[in-house]
């Protein structure tokens, strides 16, 4: 079985290239460790096109979760699906790491503002290794930290609980910042998808979609509770339908 009812709250639902119907990409260090491709071949078999993959490093947050070849395993699941990976790089000098995850498989790369001194060049790096760019904010990173890079970004991820753990409460602050980000992004004209992460529920969905979130995340949504993972993945495409 591929369900955990410990399982870490963290799965990402991400759209397809349309403004207004949300799609799920949940996050696959929320199911079974020890069976991570069976459970992305299940949980994509249900529906969602994207498969998150988050990868801490016991420094730049206080847990160690998985490496690229973890990534490369999970490629050819996801191209079995017609899925991409959108890998979440919770590390320290993420930069040095590009190459590596891009080789195994990756079709997003998201890095945090924390940890990019030098942001712009760590997206040429990410670009130029043929992925998509994204990044991340924490809950209390203001987002000034964003001036000056959301024009070269396809994905901006605004944290709704502190990484590193698991089980943490939505903060609520998030919503505003979701529209904040919105809000800028309109201004200059760019398609890149606000994600959300952590805390997120069938219950919330729907405000932070309306917040302007092309992307939620709740891993425990998908892979925890009583329910089977399909059933899961529909409680949740249930729950962000009523917000188109």
């Amino acid at each position: 079985m591929c369900r955990l009812p410990s399982a870490p709250d963290r799965v990402f639902f991400l759209m397809p290239a349309s403004p207004t119907m949300p799609t799920l990409a949940p996050s696959i260090i929320a199911s079974d460790s020890g069976r991570f491709a069976a459970c992305a071949d299940e949980v994509l078999g249900a529906g969602p096109d994207w498969l998150h993959v988050d990868v801490m490093d016991g420094h730049f947050v206080p847990n160690i979760t998985i490496g690229p070849d973890v990534v490369r395993t999970l490629r050819p699941v996801a191209d079995e699906h017609d899925a991409q990976l959108d890998v979440h790089l919770m590390i320290e000098e993420p930069q040095q790491y590009v190459d590596t995850f891009a080789d195994a498989g990756a079709d997003m790369l998201t890095v945090h503002v924390e940890a990019c001194p030098h942001l712009h060049r760590v997206a040429q790096t990410i670009r130029a290794a043929g992925c998509e760019v994204g990044v991340a904010l924490n809950p209390a990173t203001p987002l000034g930290h964003l001036e000056g890079i959301l024009p070269f970004v396809d994905l901006v991820l605004v944290m709704s609980v502190n990484p590193g753990f698991s089980g943490q409460s939505f903060i609520p602050e998030s919503t505003a910042k979701v529209q904040r980000v919105r809000r800028q992004l309109n201004a200059l004209g760019s398609s890149a998808y606000v994600e959300v992460d952590g805390g997120v529920t069938p219950n919330n969905a729907m405000e932070l979609v309306r917040a302007g979130a092309d992307v939620l995340v709740s891993g425990s949504a998908v892979f925890g509770g009583e329910q089977s993972v399909p059933q899961n993945v529909e409680a949740l495409r249930n729950a962000l339908t009523l917000t188109v």
